[in-house]
């Protein structure tokens, strides 16, 4: 992600900011431009203005500190574009699904970001009622017979639902512990699941079987059955070989999920190494990596090839402050020749944004 700056003072501000600490001004995240927009009230009741910028409205969401993102005018939507693709969110009037939902909601606009940054085909359940991308937040309801009905966070046919007890770091950490997990985060489970979204669009829609099934295997085999063996066996012995988590051996589709959330991890997290200007050199070598702009990449392999020390770099402040690795994971010969099936899918459906090179110059 891109180093922000208020636009009113130039202090330095975040992705989620709603407030310029430093000026006190309101901030308004403009997805046309990723711009962190400083505004004030405007004349005309619910309208903001931002100098030269012109004026917005805030996204619907904003009202329950729930969003920060910026409206057009004369858009026919009250909500952005992150927003507009919620199906379903839980009852608010409870404080605890209130704060769970607003976490779920900030990993899910930064999930946008690297979705807009990539020009990535987001249609809403409106405008392809079968398919759309849609979101469901969804909290875990006690049935009539006593027993809780749990809700399974996952995919299906574009709608994404997400248990929102994820968004509570105890409950989540809980559950990461108990399923032997490594890593377990919010945006990861974003990822993940808009990487099943995306297998329909980009492989299955896009003709892009043939190659999939060489790379990751055949889809076609038993899904249920698969996941089934794999929490009953676990992962083979030899994994690390070949994937990129223990979880990617249990389906193909699975493989590919976990795929696309790391190649989202990388573009991401060293876009934001660059715009801070963290640049090291690679294990054994005295070269420090150059800076480029990951989310127009040449290969998944020059990615690679930067993502490598900046992961051991922060891993070694991780262990320096007595936290776990940030990223515990290491990337064999094939999951990089998957990283590069998905890398070469996604520079095939960019189309140059409006706005330059990748949101301005921060890489």
């Amino acid at each position: 992600m891109k180093r922000f700056t208020c636009g009113a003072c130039y202090g330095e501000v975040y992705f989620d900011s709603t407030q310029c600490v430093h000026c006190g001004r309101r901030l308004g995240f403009d997805a046309a431009t990723f711009e962190m927009l400083a505004v004030e009230p405007a004349q005309a009741e619910g309208m903001w203005e931002s100098g030269g910028a012109g004026q917005f409205r805030f996204c619907a969401n904003a009202e329950l500190q729930a969003c920060n993102w910026l409206v057009a005018p004369d858009a026919n939507e009250a909500y952005c574009k992150a927003c507009r693709h919620n199906a379903t969110v839980p009852a608010l009037d409870d404080p605890a699904n209130l704060r769970n939902w607003q976490n779920l909601e900030r990993a899910k606009h930064q999930l946008f970001y690297a979705l807009l940054s990539l020009n990535l085909p987001l249609v809403t359940r409106q405008e392809a009622p079968g398919t759309g991308l849609v979101f469901e937040f969804l909290a875990d309801q006690p049935g009539l017979d006593g027993e809780v009905e749990r809700v399974t966070t996952g995919h299906d046919n574009g709608r994404i639902t997400i248990n929102i007890a994820e968004g509570d770091d105890a409950e989540r950490e809980r559950a990461r512990a108990a399923m032997h997990e490594p890593y377990r985060t919010l945006i990861g489970h974003f990822r993940h699941e808009i990487g099943h979204y995306f297998w329909d669009r980009l492989v299955a829609d896009g003709g892009n079987l043939e190659t999939f099934r060489e790379l990751f295997g055949d889809e076609r085999a038993d899904y249920g059955q698969s996941l089934e063996r794999h929490y009953a066996e676990g992962p083979p012995e030899d994994w690390r070989d070949s994937f990129i988590s223990a979880y990617a051996t249990a389906h193909p589709w699975e493989d590919f999920a976990e795929t696309w959330a790391h190649y989202l991890h990388m573009v991401d997290a060293l876009e934001t190494a660059f715009a801070y200007r963290l640049r090291v050199s690679a294990p054994g070598s005295a070269e420090i990596q150059p800076a480029f702009e990951p989310y127009r990449a040449h290969s998944a392999r020059q990615l690679a090839e930067s993502w490598v020390p900046v992961t051991i770099a922060i891993n070694a402040i991780n262990r320096s402050m007595g936290q776990p690795d940030l990223y515990p994971f290491v990337l064999p010969g094939p999951a990089i020749e998957k990283l590069e099936f998905i890398h070469q899918m996604v520079q095939g459906h960019q189309i140059v944004h409006g706005h330059g090179t990748v949101h301005g110059s921060q890489s």
